[in-house]
């Protein structure tokens, strides 16, 4: 059960949407149940992070191959908001070092056990962004996906996510932009009309637009490398990378040395 009271005193959760999230238990790993939407853009995302991070991460000492299987080797990668572990077991496997957290007790139990089935070791934390700050973690790459438009205080979390990136490590957000646009196929369509989502899944004023992003990213001492959108092409059935940023997008940051 989750702790409601002591997600109060952490500043940037919101008990309401962890509650919701707590719930869904075990349908996490179901690709045709409510996280069925994540299931679809889960390859996308992965394609993305292990080109970026494999390229970004590459020196003269030690070149790193993003096609290989092992592109993320040795990475120490925090996922924030990780659920129960989708985007986390793909990092494992790609051979980096995964430290995930989720406020709600029940998605890191079932992340878990889902872990062991698979033969990966992951560190998973029933924990916030607050918690590992004041333990003086630190990552080469911080990433949170799928959770600002989930937080109470957008500032105040992408300021504790980023005070965990090593100098020249990397943050990356992916999230929803605010827009008509973003309403219009976030909300009525993946909620109430395809119903992708569970209804109540997201609120329309939670979305951050790009601009708030970079922001935010740059107030916290970083700076922008990349940015790109993704949107879900229905003739092949799959989600892919796009220019067009009105809806689902992502944004990645490097702390200079």
């Amino acid at each position: 059960m989750v702790n409601q009271e002591k997600l109060r005193r952490d500043t940037t959760v919101d008990p309401e949407d962890v509650a919701r999230f707590d719930r869904l238990g075990a349908q996490w790993w179901d690709p045709d149940g409510p996280m069925q939407a994540l299931h679809k853009f889960n390859p996308v995302r992965v394609a993305y992070l292990r080109e970026l991070l494999a390229r970004h991460f590459s020196s003269e000492g030690h070149k790193r191959d993003w096609r290989s299987a092992k592109a993320l080797e040795g990475l120490t990668i925090l996922d924030i908001g990780c659920g129960a572990g989708i985007l986390s077991e793909s990092l494992a496997q790609l051979g980096a070092r995964v430290t995930a957290v989720d406020p709600a007790r029940r998605n890191i139990e079932v992340a878990r056990d889902h872990a062991v089935k698979a033969g990966l070791s992951i560190d998973y934390r029933c924990a916030s962004a607050e918690t590992l700050v004041a333990e003086g973690a630190i990552f080469d790459v911080v990433l949170a996906m799928e959770v600002i438009e989930h937080v109470s205080d957008v500032g105040s979390f992408l300021r504790l996510a980023s005070a965990m990136v090593r100098p020249s490590g990397m943050l990356i957000a992916a999230t929803l932009n605010r827009s008509l646009k973003s309403f219009a196929f976030a909300i009525v369509g993946a909620e109430y009309v395809l119903r992708w989502v569970p209804r109540g899944t997201h609120s329309w004023s939670q979305f951050v637009t790009p601009q708030e992003l970079a922001k935010a990213l740059r107030a916290a001492g970083l700076h922008i490398k990349d940015e790109t959108g993704v949107i879900y092409d229905p003739i092949a059935a799959k989600w892919r990378l796009s220019h067009d940023m009105d809806v689902n997008y992502i944004m990645a940051a490097n702390r200079p040395v």
